[in-house]
């Protein structure tokens, strides 16, 4: 693979307007109960605080929604992306079920599961993806995550216990979250 793309996520800068999340709807038109990227809130009595992450698809090095899905429906592009072809789809919801971000979400009107794809179509015509270029803070970035991890070092250990996000050891997220806090 030659390059991996990924999203940087400041947290600290983040207030919880949620645009990235409409606009996301909108590009990708999907219904009302699907939502391909969710901003997700978090306070502390001690001291007293409020937190919000917006997350999506984190086109992770090892997509467990990849590995166990049935009809092959998942392919991970040369640029990282990972991306589904909607129409094999049979609906078991077994990338649900694997995806430990909570990333594929189920329609029940169609009966088929769908997720971000990281606006390839977008991506491929050398624009940002939606969700990126609508946020109001510019605190959602997109680029290849060798280049973002290297502007912004993570602790793992501190960001998961703190946003009650699995071990990142068991998929390799392609994100880098930024909160001055911790």
């Amino acid at each position: 693979m030659s390059k991996q793309y990924g999203f940087l996520i400041d947290t600290d800068g983040c207030y919880g307007c949620k645009t990235c999340a409409m606009a996301c709807k909108s590009e990708n038109n999907t219904p009302a109960n699907v939502a391909w990227r969710k901003v997700r809130e978090f306070r502390t009595e001690s001291p007293m605080s409020q937190t919000f992450i917006t997350m999506s698809c984190n086109h992770c090095d090892e997509p467990k929604c990849a590995e166990v899905c049935p009809a092959n429906t998942y392919t991970k592009r040369e640029d990282g992306i990972v991306v589904q072809d909607h129409d094999k789809c049979i609906g078991c919801q077994m990338c649900i079920m694997a995806c430990p971000y909570d990333s594929p979400s189920y329609d029940p009107s169609t009966g088929k599961t769908s997720k971000c794809n990281l606006c390839v179509d977008r991506l491929d015509k050398g624009l940002q993806p939606r969700c990126v270029e609508s946020c109001p803070g510019g605190v959602l970035k997109f680029g290849e995550i060798s280049e973002l991890r290297k502007q912004h070092a993570m602790n793992w250990v501190e960001l998961e216990e703190r946003f009650a996000m699995p071990d990142h050891t068991i998929t390799g997220p392609n994100i880098v979250i930024i909160a001055k806090s911790l």
